[in-house]
């Protein structure tokens, strides 16, 4: 059986959007943005192992 709660199913699911948005914002994007940070500068790294510094 369900319990009752005091809050209408708009207000839980606008709760739920927020904290989604909050988490999408707060931790998602960040560590999107790092990784390709990250993966664009090793792919940078390996390239200059394989071929040499640029100009030589």
């Amino acid at each position: 059986m369900k319990e009752a709660t005091s809050a209408t199913p708009q207000e839980q699911s606008r709760g739920e959007e927020t904290k989604a948005f909050l988490f999408l914002t707060g931790v998602i994007a960040p560590a999107v943005a790092v990784s390709v940070v990250v993966g664009y500068g090793f792919i940078v790294w390996i390239s200059q192992i394989l071929t040499g510094p640029p100009g030589s």
